[in-house]
C-alpha cells in the first residue's frame, strides 16, 4: 500500500492572508434600512455580504469639520451679519455713502471662503 506524502499538492492552494476572511462584523440594523439593504443587494446581484464589502471598497469618508473651520464658519457668520446691517444703511441712506465699506467686506470675506478652500 502506498503513502501519500503531501496530500494538499493537487488541492486549492492556500490563500494568502490578506484574502483570507478571517474578522466578522456585527452591525444592527431598523426594519428600513434592511428592507434598503436586502433590496440594493438584490439590484446588484450580489449577497448581503459581498454588497457590504464592495460598498466598503468603493465609499469614501467624509472628515468632520476641523476646529479651524468651525473659526472660519463662525467668522463667515459674524460677516454676513455685518453685510446685512450695510445693506440697511444703503437702503437708508443711499449707496455711495457704504461703498468702501461694503467693497472692504467682500474682500475679507473672499479671503476667509479662500482660506477655507485651502483646508483653514
Amino acid at each position: 500500500m502506498k503513502t501519500i506524502k503531501n496530500r494538499n499538492e493537487n488541492g486549492r492552494p492556500k490563500k494568502e492572508a490578506i484574502d483570507r476572511w478571517q474578522y466578522r462584523a456585527s452591525i444592527k440594523l431598523g426594519l428600513i434600512e434592511y428592507k434598503a439593504l436586502l433590496r440594493n443587494a438584490s439590484t446588484a446581484g450580489l449577497t448581503i455580504s459581498e454588497y457590504i464589502r464592495s460598498a466598503l471598497r468603493n465609499s469614501t469618508v467624509k472628515e468632520r469639520l476641523t476646529a479651524t473651520h468651525l473659526q472660519l464658519i463662525t467668522k463667515l457668520t459674524g460677516m454676513a451679519n455685518n453685510l446685512n446691517q450695510i445693506a440697511k444703511r444703503a437702503n437708508q441712506a443711499g449707496y455711495v455713502m457704504v461703498k468702501t465699506e461694503s467693497e472692504t467686506l467682500a474682500k475679507e470675506i473672499d479671503n476667509v471662503i479662500k482660506s477655507i478652500e485651502n483646508d483653514g
